[in-house]
């Protein structure tokens, strides 16, 4: 017998013992609605607390005017931005403001990738926020638009609806749907990682600059 013959045998074997017996249920015990309403005080507050511990920049705004000059201030120096083509038109006019160049993304045109390390900051809504670890989730729709528009430009500016944010990992899954069409992207703060010698760097795996706007 050769080392693949070997090997298969052995996966076969494995594979036939765990599956015997009847299946375990799947315990779920684990909290599934948080103490407070989604979109209420406490969690956006919550919510507020952990994006900030993550070195993201909020605003909480409650009118639509505080929401598009947000999205001015958190642009900052950006010349170039890129946006989905779904984005609320107020959205772009925002991000267009002081002369910068929009660029629009779709499936249909899309920006191509490389042209994307060239812009300088990206503008999304959300679909959903969870406060309970500071989550926000991208799900590709048309004014989230493209996975790639969210994580090559520098800076992210994200329109974060207050009644989406809710406060537990499972009703965040509810809201999604269990099976999605998309790929999902999962935002917790800016991209960093410290798997060299524990030393933090930003802007590994996604932007280094993460400006959340928390709307009405």
């Amino acid at each position: 017998m050769d080392a693949r013959t070997a090997v298969l045998a052995r996966a076969r074997d494995a594979i036939s013992r765990s599956q015997r017996g009847p299946a375990r249920p799947v315990p779920r015990n684990y909290i599934r609605v948080g103490a407070h309403a989604p979109g209420s005080e406490a969690v956006v507050a919550d919510m507020v607390d952990k994006l900030e511990d993550y070195d993201a920049v909020v605003r909480v705004e409650p009118t639509e005017q505080g929401v598009l000059d947000a999205i001015d201030a958190l642009l900052g120096s950006a010349r170039v931005v890129v946006v989905p083509s779904g984005l609320p038109q107020a959205y772009k006019d925002a991000a267009a403001r002081g002369g910068r160049t929009l660029r629009q993304d779709s499936r249909e045109a899309p920006v191509p990738t490389l042209e994307l390390d060239q812009v300088d900051a990206v503008v999304t809504c959300s679909r959903v926020g969870i406060s309970i670890s500071g989550t926000i989730v991208l799900d590709g729709e048309p004014d989230q638009g493209r996975r790639a528009i969210s994580l090559v430009p520098d800076r992210h500016v994200v329109v974060l609806e207050r009644q989406m944010v809710v406060p537990t990992v499972p009703q965040a899954v509810d809201v999604l749907g269990a099976h999605p069409t998309r790929p999902m992207t999962w935002v917790a703060g800016p991209s960093a990682t410290s798997d060299i010698e524990l030393v933090r760097v930003n802007g590994v795996h996604g932007p280094r600059h993460l400006g959340v706007v928390v709307a009405h």
